[in-house]
């Protein structure tokens, strides 16, 4: 096994976040992990509510992480996930980082499984999620993704191939890739296509690793007028860098833009085969 050094966890928060799920959240990828982070890096991305608040207060205290330093990235306004995250990854001190996100948790041996085939040359490393709506002892439907990088990379050209919350990542990767770019529930996926096509060491695990809340009204918000105007920005970036064909681009412009105007109720079941295929 490789040697395994030290890492960090980046996990932004902003006001629209429920104060009880980010102090889980925070538990799951310090106190509850077999191999703790080095470092937990909070990005506050702009002013918060009183619970928030306390529980940030809480967690400056040392009453939440179980001993895992925590370093602050306050952002006097809202900037959006991108511009948080670019700023988050600019405070870390270490090359490997993991993501998290304020209402989702890392299983236990999520660190143990994922950080030393990082440390072992991969670049991009994430896993399989299982949905949750309230209760963690009740898992939903679990997202998998192809584990192997010739494989990621066709995916690439159609759904984005990684689970955001369960990746762990080079810094370095990252920004010779471009970093984080604003593109309203796109950034992730952007930022992975570009790894991808500058050729970064990627690959999946099977198994799934965080735990990923979905409540009321999940599905709807993939849809409306603002989405479908991400998604088109999208598919013309990824046309005019080269990534996907003409061809490509009307089949993504047909299947997922038509996706994100289809009524709400006929959203869940759409996505359910699309992620089963």
């Amino acid at each position: 096994m490789p040697e395994v050094g030290d890492f960090c966890v980046l996990l932004p928060v902003y006001r629209g976040d429920n104060a009880a799920f980010f102090r889980r959240a925070v538990s799951s990828v310090t106190l509850d992990q077999t191999l703790r982070p080095a470092e937990l890096v909070v990005v506050v991305d702009g002013p918060v509510g009183p619970s928030l608040t306390a529980a940030l207060d809480d967690l400056g205290a040392g009453r939440l992480s179980g001993g895992v330093p925590v370093r602050f990235v306050p952002l006097p306004e809202n900037v959006g996930l991108a511009r948080a995250l670019e700023a988050g990854l600019a405070a870390c001190s270490h090359e490997v980082v993991a993501r998290a996100d304020a209402d989702d948790v890392s299983l236990p041996q999520r660190f143990e499984r994922q950080i030393p085939l990082v440390a072992d040359g991969l670049d991009l490393l994430g896993s399989a999620i299982t949905e949750f709506e309230s209760d963690e002892s009740l898992p939903g439907v679990t997202r998998t993704l192809p584990t192997a990088a010739s494989e990621i990379a066709e995916m690439a050209r159609f759904r984005d191939p990684f689970n955001h919350p369960s990746v762990v990542y080079r810094r370095s990767a990252v920004a010779a890739a471009g970093g984080y770019e604003h593109l309203d529930k796109m950034e992730d996926y952007w930022l992975f296509a570009r790894m991808v096509a500058a050729g970064a060491r990627v690959a999946n695990l099977a198994e799934p690793l965080v735990l990923y809340r979905v409540g009321a009204g999940a599905y709807g918000r993939r849809g409306g007028g603002g989405m479908l105007a991400s998604e088109l920005r999208l598919q013309w970036r990824f046309l005019r860098a080269g990534f996907t064909t003409p061809a490509q681009f009307v089949r993504n412009v047909a299947v997922r833009g038509g996706y994100r105007i289809v009524p709400a109720g006929l959203r869940k079941p759409a996505y359910r085969v699309m992620i089963r295929r």
